[in-house]
C-alpha cells in the first residue's frame, strides 16, 4: 500500500545558522564562481513582500528558503592552506591506488586457481569477490582523475591532465570530453535548463514518459516496486555509457546554450550529443583536438584489451577487466545520482537560478571505511565540492566543516545514517523522487523553485491541475 503520511524524518540533519563574517583568506575565483546579473549579487535581496510569493515545501513537506549567503562568504570561511594542492600527496594515493589493483590480480591469479582451490564453486566465489573489491579500486582511481580533471590535484596542469588522461583512459572514459561536459555541469548545478548531469523530469516530460497528460499525475496509482527496481538496474547498467553516448541524463536545451555548437542538435549518439565527436554540440571548435586526443586514450586502451583477450582469452578478461569496469560505472551513477537527488533537494528554473543556490542544492552522505580511503571521500564532502572543486580531497573535510559554518540550515547531509543509508537512500529516491515543479500556491521567483513529487503518495501530493 502506499503512504500519504509524511515520514517521520521529514528533515535533514543541518547545522544551525552562525555568523557567517570570517576573515578573508583567499580571494574568488571566477572559474568557481560565474558571474551572476545585478538582481542576483546578494543572493537575500528579496524584499519583505517575498512572502506573498507563497511557501515552498520539499517533498516531504518541510518549508524552504532561498539561500542568503554569498560565494565570497562561503570561500572566506575556507581556512587558506585547504586551498594548497600537492604533487606528491596527490601522486602518492595514485601510486597506492594503482599498486593495490596490480597486487591483488597478482594474489588471485597465483593463488586462486584449480591447483591451490580445487573446489569450483568456491573459486567463482573467490573471482566473484574479486571483481567486487577491484571495482571499489578502480573507482577510487576514478575519483583521482576526476581531482585531475578539476585541477585539484597539483598546481600543475600539464601533471594534472597526463595523470587524468592516462587513468581515465584506462577506465574508458574520454578524460578531455568528459572534463568539458562535466565543468559545465559545475557551472549550472541545480539548473534545469543548463545542467549536464541528472536533470530531474519536469512535470509534463514525465506525464509524456508513462503516458499520461500532466493534469492525471496526482491521480495516478502507486508506481509498483518492480518498475522501481527496474529502473534502478537499469539505470546502474546502462547510465554512464548512455550518459557518454546520448547525454541522457542532461539537458536537451543545446540550441539555446550561450557555448557550444547545438544549433540544429538534439541528444543522440554518433550524430548527435555524445562525448567522442569533436562535432558534438557538448564542445567548442577550439575543442576538437582534445576530444580527439581523449579519443586516443581509450583507442590505446581497447587496443591492449584486445591483445590481452585473443592471448588470454576473453572469459578471463572479462573477469578481469569486464566485470570490475561494471562495478565502477554502478558506484559512479550512484554516487553522482545521490548526490543530486533527494527528496529536500531543489532545483530551479533559468530565471530563479544563481550559483551559490545550486552548488547548495545537493547532499553529502557517509559510506564509511569504503568512502572515506577507497573513494577518496568524494560522497561525504560534495557539497564543498560544489562551492570550491580545486580543493585537494584530503582537505575537503576541513573545508566542509569551515563552509557548514555559512550554509547553516541550507547545508544537507545524510551522513547520520551511515553506509546502510547510501543504499536505503538508492530506493528511497527512486520510489519518491518522479519529476519536478513548483510548490503550490508559488508565484514570481518562489514559483522557479523545484521539488520533487512522486504517484507513490509520499509526502506533499502533486499540484492539482485544472482541466
Amino acid at each position: 500500500m502506499s503512504s500519504t503520511a509524511v515520514p517521520k524524518r521529514v528533515a535533514l540533519n543541518r547545522n544551525p545558522a552562525t555568523d557567517a563574517s570570517v576573515p578573508s583568506s583567499v580571494s574568488a575565483s571566477p572559474l568557481d564562481s560565474p558571474r551572476q546579473s545585478p538582481s542576483s549579487t546578494s543572493l537575500s535581496s528579496m524584499s519583505s513582500d517575498t512572502e506573498n510569493l507563497g511557501k515552498m515545501v520539499d517533498t516531504y513537506g518541510n518549508e524552504f528558503k532561498i539561500p542568503d549567503f554569498t560565494i565570497k562568504q562561503i570561500r572566506d570561511a575556507i581556512p587558506a592552506h585547504c586551498f594548497e594542492r600537492r604533487a606528491s600527496t596527490s601522486l602518492y594515493y595514485v601510486f597506492r591506488d594503482i599498486v593495490l589493483l596490480g597486487s591483488i590480480f597478482y594474489a588471485f591469479h597465483n593463488y586462486v586457481t584449480p591447483e591451490t582451490v580445487p573446489s569450483m564453486p568456491a573459486r567463482v566465489v573467490l573471482w566473484a569477490l574479486y571483481t567486487v573489491v577491484q571495482g571499489l579500486i578502480g573507482t577510487g582511481l576514478w575519483v583521482l582523475a576526476h581531482e585531475c580533471g578539476h585541477q585539484a590535484f597539483s598546481p600543475s596542469k600539464v601533471l594534472n591532465d597526463t595523470v587524468g588522461w592516462i587513468c581515465h583512459s584506462a577506465l574508458l572514459v574520454p578524460y578531455f570530453s568528459w572534463k568539458i561536459s562535466h565543468g559545465k555541469h559545475h557551472k549550472a548545478t541545480g539548473n534545469i535548463a543548463r545542467d549536464m548531469v541528472f536533470v530531474p523530469k519536469t512535470r509534463d516530460i514525465y506525464a509524456s514518459r508513462i503516458g499520461k497528460t500532466i493534469h492525471e499525475l496526482n491521480e495516478l496509482i502507486e508506481e509498483t516496486p518492480i518498475a522501481s527496481i527496474t529502473h534502478l538496474i537499469l539505470q546502474q547498467l546502462f547510465g554512464w555509457p548512455l550518459y557518454l553516448l546520448t547525454n541522457v541524463t542532461g539537458h536537451n536545451n543545446h540550441a539555446r546554450q550561450p557555448e557550444g555548437r547545438g544549433k540544429g542538435k538534439a541528444n543522440g549518439s554518433f550524430g548527435g550529443v555524445n562525448h567522442f565527436n569533436p562535432s558534438s554540440p557538448l564542445y567548442e571548435a577550439k575543442d576538437a583536438k582534445l576530444i580527439l586526443l581523449s579519443d586516443v586514450g581509450l583507442a590505446i586502451t581497447l587496443s591492449v584489451l584486445y591483445y590481452i583477450g585473443t592471448n588470454f582469452g576473453w572469459l578471463n578478461l572479462a573477469v578481469w577487466y569486464g566485470i570490475p569496469y561494471l562495478w565502477v560505472n554502478h558506484w559512479l551513477v550512484a554516487i553522482t545520482y545521490l548526490q543530486h537527488t533527494d527528496p529536500t533537494l531543489p532545483h530551479y528554473q533559468p530565471e530563479s537560478w544563481t550559483f551559490a543556490r545550486g552548488a547548495a542544492a545537493t547532499i553529502d552522505r557517509d559510506f564509511g571505511f569504503v568512502g572515506r580511503h577507497l573513494f577518496h571521500g568524494i560522497i561525504e564532502t560534495h557539497v564543498l565540492h560544489h562551492y570550491v572543486s580545486t580543493i585537494p580531497f584530503y582537505n575537503a573535510d576541513e573545508a566542509s566543516e569551515a563552509i557548514k559554518k555559512v550554509m547553516g540550515k541550507h547545508y544537507r547531509t545524510e551522513a547520520q545514517t551511515g553506509w546502510t543509508g547510501f543504499f536505503k537512500a538508492l530506493w528511497t529516491s527512486a520510489r519518491v523522487c518522479h519529476w519536478v515543479e513548483p510548490s503550490a500556491g508559488t508565484t514570481g521567483e518562489n514559483q522557479g523553485v523545484l521539488f520533487y513529487r512522486n504517484t507513490n503518495g509520499v509526502g506533499v501530493p502533486p499540484i492539482k491541475l485544472a482541466k
